[in-house]
């Protein structure tokens, strides 16, 4: 085997092992019923380490009947670290249960040309999808799982409530007696869609404490525009008193820019992000936050997927609201 070029097969595991092709087969698979004592299967198991043997995914594909690939389609929006973090929490839970994740954006490939080369067992989309690429998967035998960003998503899809989220900003500030709010948007245009609905979540709460609306500016990722924002919010009549940020990057920016004029959290400005970033309680002072709560948020995209997928109906999680106040030292 030492002399061997190219793709290692069953046939040659076999031959190693001393063992039948269907054996090996048995052993991979981890097949039911099958009586194979466990000196056969450690020599299956053997044989395939020393060989570095990897079933094809066309072989699993034959096996079971479908693919095990589950394709996430994300939009065109920064990649930071909530995403990264929902992809490999996602990935890691999916391949428990015999599929693997992979993902493609938005920008890269339309989403029909991707599942038409890819075949997955399930699509998981992020963002509104046209009836004609749902009808063609679905015709196709594939599983489509779709996440909704509003609070009235149809049934079946994962609800990712944008809107409460900036609700819960405002109601925290307000709690804390801050009456005239701001809002630090992002000043990347590919976020408009998440900023649009966190904004009306933020207005919709100042409505009801009878609140005007928030005071809403630019806070991109840069020192000196952060900077200007904080003492345009300082200096106003009446002035801000309470941020809510976009996210946590855009807190993170906002508290470096307060700093740079002399303001400080929550004395001169409070704020609120969201995310709660890993960096959050190590920012100066630590952040007040929103956490997405992404377990809860994996969990249901999981049961979804794979009961689609295979027909199995994994164990609820106990019900927990899908998004958390983690309250800190600047608000």
């Amino acid at each position: 085997m030492a002399g061997r070029t190219g793709r290692v097969t069953a046939t040659d595991v076999a031959k190693e092992a001393g063992v039948s092709q269907t054996t090996v087969s048995y052993v991979l698979n981890d097949v039911p019923h099958q009586k194979i004592s466990e000196q056969t299967r450690r020599k299956v198991l053997d044989a395939v380490a020393k060989l570095g043997y990897k079933p094809s995914a066309a072989a699993r594909a034959l096996r079971l009947g479908r693919s095990d690939l589950v394709l996430m389609f994300l939009p065109d929006v920064p990649v930071g670290g909530t995403i990264t973090a929902l992809v490999e929490m996602l990935g890691d839970e999916l391949e428990r249960h015999g599929l693997n994740l992979v993902t493609r954006r938005e920008h890269h490939a339309p989403l029909k040309s991707l599942w038409r080369e890819l075949m997955p067992a399930a699509v998981m989309t992020a963002f509104e999808v046209s009836d004609e690429d749902v009808a063609g998967m679905r015709a196709a035998g594939i599983h489509v799982v779709s996440a909704g960003l509003g609070p009235d998503a149809a049934p079946g899809v994962l609800t990712i409530p944008q809107t409460v989220i900036g609700a819960m900003q405002v109601e925290r500030l307000a709690d804390t007696g801050h009456v005239r709010i701001g809002y630090a948007a992002p000043g990347d245009p590919r976020l408009r869609d998440f900023l649009a609905l966190r904004l009306e979540g933020a207005r919709t709460a100042c409505a009801e404490r009878g609140l005007e609306p928030p005071v809403l500016l630019d806070v991109p990722l840069d020192i000196a525009a952060a900077a200007a924002a904080a003492e345009q919010w300082h200096s106003a009549d009446p002035a801000v008193t309470g941020v809510c940020a976009y996210n946590d990057e855009t807190a993170f920016a906002l508290l470096a820019g307060m700093r740079r004029v002399g303001l400080s959290a929550p004395g001169d400005l409070a704020v609120i992000g969201v995310d709660n970033d890993k960096l959050a309680p190590f920012a100066m002072p630590p952040l007040t936050t929103i956490d997405n709560n992404l377990d809860v948020v994996v969990g249901r995209a999981a049961r979804m997927i794979v009961g689609g997928v295979t027909g199995r109906t994994l164990p609820s999680s106990p019900l927990v609201t899908p998004v958390s106040l983690v309250v800190r030292e600047s608000a």
